[in-house]
């Protein structure tokens, strides 16, 4: 008396890896996610380990996190992969403060973001 297994979230040729609580706003990390959207995933990791950008570093990481899942969890054909989707949102902000002239007080505000990326397998035309 089980309950039945919860269905899949991506289709039978996709795998997805999340990454949150990133400490970069969601606009800078959409910069780094448009680069690599489309792509097939060795030109993505090329383009991500070469980026000059601070945070390439954690989606590589996102996206190799996202390629193991593809190869070891649905045996998906890493040579055939491209990143699907890449997509950003926003999560929670710190608020700082800085003391500021007569009495002031100026806002620092802080943002995390997230990053999800799918990866599906496509076979190649001949």
């Amino acid at each position: 008396m089980s309950k039945d297994k919860n269905p899949r979230r991506v289709a039978d040729n996709e795998a997805m890896a999340k990454l949150r609580m990133l400490r970069t706003s969601p606009q800078k990390l959409n910069l780094v996610a448009a680069m690599i959207r489309g792509k097939k995933v060795e030109k993505a990791l090329n383009d991500l380990t070469f980026s000059k950008k601070r945070i390439a570093v954690d989606v590589k990481k996102c996206l190799q996190s996202a390629i193991a899942n593809a190869e070891n969890n649905h045996n998906l054909d890493v040579d055939e992969l491209i990143v699907a989707e890449a997509y950003v949102g926003k999560n929670l902000t710190m608020k700082r403060g800085r003391p500021r002239a007569r009495g002031r007080f100026g806002k620092i505000i802080k943002p995390f973001s997230e990053i999800t990326i799918k990866v599906r397998q496509v076979e190649e035309q001949a």
